[in-house]
């Protein structure tokens, strides 16, 4: 019994895109996580669904801090509009280009709606959300102004990105003129004499 559920775990599963036609002949498609194209194929077609195409799905990519600070506003933004939270979550998840944020703002849906504080959620994606975001989102429900503490929590992220994106591009320009001196200083170019 062991064995079976070790051998379990190990198989690998593929997001999968397919498309197909149904018992009355209508095109569909849809995304399915399967373990390659076989099981896609033999799931869809017990549905009653012939497939004429399947793709493996690209993967999402990977969530920056500009992706979590987006998440954070609108998820203010809807919360002090009166939106319920589990209802914030999947429009902002399911609205989201970046199929890896959506996949991470599932699972903290799912995670809330099995009875886990918002802030235990967050707290188990350690690599997203940090113990400053996770114990203000702690602070903010425990108090009832979860709503106004996301918005300042937005506006703090926003700043830092802000503040981020100033010194890269201060960094640049110092590279750049290092770079100048550097060659001038190489190839011995002078300035003219008047």
């Amino acid at each position: 019994m062991a064995t079976i559920a070790a051998a379990e775990k190990k198989i690998k599963e593929f997001n999968f895109l397919w498309e197909g036609k149904d018992k009355a002949g209508k095109a569909v498609k849809g995304e399915m996580r399967a373990a390659g194209t076989v099981v896609v194929t033999s799931t869809l077609r017990r549905q009653g669904i012939r497939v004429t195409k399947i793709a493996k799905a690209k993967a999402g990519g990977k969530i920056t801090d500009k992706d979590i600070t987006l998440f954070t506003r609108q998820l203010a933004t809807m919360m002090k509009s009166g939106v319920p939270l589990l209802q914030a979550f999947d429009i902002v998840g399911k609205g989201h280009s970046n199929r890896a944020v959506g996949k991470l703002l599932m699972d903290i849906k799912s995670e809330v709606e099995t009875g886990s504080s918002l802030a235990n959620a967050f707290k188990k994606h350690p690599l997203y959300f940090d113990s400053l975001f996770c114990n203000l989102v702690a602070a903010g429900e425990a108090a009832g102004i979860l709503d106004s503490l996301l918005d300042r929590l937005a506006t703090y992220k926003e700043k830092i990105q802000a503040i981020k994106g100033k010194i890269k591009s201060s960094c640049f320009v110092i590279f750049n003129c290092g770079c100048v001196c550097h060659y001038c200083c190489n190839h011995d170019i002078r300035h003219p004499r008047f």
